[in-house]
C-alpha cells in the first residue's frame, strides 16, 4: 500500500523545488534569461484571463477551455465509436484484417497536423476543422490497439469456452471482449492524451478560439510570455485531470481483473 507521504508529500516537494529553481532562473539569479517570467509574474499576468468582459457570462479563460474540451471530446468520442468496432472486427475476422490493415498502416504515420490544410478546405467553421483533426489523431491508435488486443488473446481462453459449447457471438461477447477491455482502456487513455495535444496544435493555426489560439494571440500581444506560460501550465493541469478521469475506467469490474497493479 502506498502511504499518504508517498502519494502527496513527495510530489509536492518536487513541485516546490521546481518552483524555486524556476524563480531563481527567471530572475537571473543563476545566470538565466531575465526576460522569462517568474511564477509570480505568470500568476499576475494570467489573472486577467479570469475577468468577465461586459456582456459575457463567463470569464475569458472559461470560454477558451470549454471550446478546447468540446472539440477534444467530440473528436475523441467519434474516434471511439468508429475505431473500437473496426479494431475488434480486424482482430476477430482475418479477411477484415487483410482488407483494412494496409490502409490503416498507410494513414497511421501521417501526422494529424498535416491534415490541417485539408480540414480548412473541407469545413468553413472552426469546430469541425479541429474535430476532424482530433478524430484522425485518435482513430488509428484505437484501431491498432483494439485489433492487437483481440489477436493477442491466449488461445486457451477460446478453446476452453468452445469446450463448454460457447461459440459465435456468445463467444465474442463473453470471452473475447472482456479479455480485450484492459488493453482497449489503455489505448483510450493514450488516444485521449494525443487528442488533447492535437487540439492545442490545431487551434494555433486553424481556429479563432481555444487554448491553442490563446497562446498564439498572446504572442502577438507583444510577446506576453506570462500569458503563454500560464496557458501552458493550464493545458498541463487539464491534461492531468483528464488522464486521471480516464484511469477511473480501470476500476470497472469488467476491466480490473485483467490489469496487474504494482504498488
Amino acid at each position: 500500500m502506498k502511504t499518504r507521504y508517498e502519494k502527496w508529500l513527495l510530489p509536492l516537494c518536487v513541485l516546490a523545488a521546481l518552483l524555486v529553481l524556476w524563480s531563481l532562473w527567471a530572475s537571473g539569479g543563476s545566470g538565466g534569461a531575465t526576460d522569462f517570467p517568474t511564477p509570480l509574474e505568470v500568476v499576475r499576468g494570467f489573472a486577467d484571463q479570469f475577468q468577465t468582459k461586459p456582456g459575457e457570462r463567463a470569464p475569458i479563460i472559461v470560454r477558451h477551455v470549454v471550446s478546447s474540451l468540446f472539440r477534444t471530446s467530440s473528436g475523441f468520442l467519434l474516434a471511439v465509436a468508429l475505431g473500437v468496432p473496426i479494431g475488434l472486427a480486424m482482430g476477430w475476422y482475418s479477411r477484415v484484417f487483410y482488407a483494412l490493415n494496409p490502409l490503416v498502416q498507410l494513414l497511421r504515420p501521417i501526422s494529424a497536423i498535416a491534415w490541417i490544410p485539408i480540414a480548412i478546405m473541407i469545413f468553413n467553421r472552426d469546430d469541425p476543422r479541429s474535430i476532424l483533426l482530433i478524430f484522425i489523431a485518435s482513430l488509428f491508435p484505437i484501431v491498432v490497439s483494439s485489433a492487437a488486443a483481440v489477436r493477442s488473446i491466449p488461445q486457451v481462453y477460446i478453446r476452453a469456452a468452445e469446450n463448454f459449447g460457447v461459440s459465435g457471438w456468445a463467444l465474442f461477447r463473453k470471452v473475447v471482449l472482456p479479455a480485450c477491455l484492459p488493453q482497449i482502456v489503455t489505448a483510450l487513455r493514450v488516444a485521449f492524451g494525443i487528442a488533447w495535444i492535437v487540439v492545442v496544435a490545431a487551434e494555433m493555426v486553424a481556429v479563432q478560439e481555444g487554448l491553442g489560439w490563446l497562446i498564439i494571440d498572446a504572442r502577438y500581444q507583444g510577446a506576453r510570455t506570462d500569458l503563454i506560460v500560464g496557458t501552458m501550465i493550464l493545458i498541463g493541469l487539464i491534461g492531468l485531470t483528464l488522464d486521471t478521469l480516464m484511469r477511473k475506467l480501470e476500476n470497472l469490474d469488467q476491466v480490473r481483473w485483467g490489469i496487474t497493479r504494482r504498488d
